[in-house]
């Protein structure tokens, strides 16, 4: 093509292969698109986004680090659920329970001898 038929606003380009072809090329220069304004939440969640994770991160080690007295301190609190059942259970039963009627028993046993055979009476109050 003549660079006389060319229309306007296409010129020749080399493109990296080292191959000249034809593109279109704007004759106007092209106006700055605006930036576009960051809302004010978008920024303050973008700068609390890293406290928030460092926070749970923390959080995340020191439960680590604490997990064994953790783990400790629940089977005390389980041993002292269990005593503390155990004496209110003792206590109810004990309560609950009726004493015994109060019962004298009273043995005379007396033996002639030393081989003598041995007699007795035993009398209830």
């Amino acid at each position: 093509m003549l660079p006389a038929e060319i229309p306007p606003g296409v010129q020749y380009v080399t493109l990296p292969g080292g191959a000249r072809t034809l593109a279109y090329a704007p004759t106007t220069p092209a106006e700055p698109v605006p930036a576009a304004r960051i809302p004010v939440w978008a920024k303050t969640t973008a700068l609390l986004a890293p406290t928030v994770g460092g926070g749970i991160g923390a959080a995340s080690l020191g439960l680590a680090y604490a997990a064994p007295g953790l783990i400790a301190l629940t089977e005390a609190l389980w041993a002292a659920v269990a005593l503390i059942a155990a004496g209110g259970a003792a206590l109810l039963l004990a309560r609950t329970r009726r004493a015994p009627a109060s019962t004298h028993i009273t043995q005379h046993i007396t033996a002639t001898g030393l081989f003598g055979r041995a007699h007795g009476t035993t009398h209830h109050r």
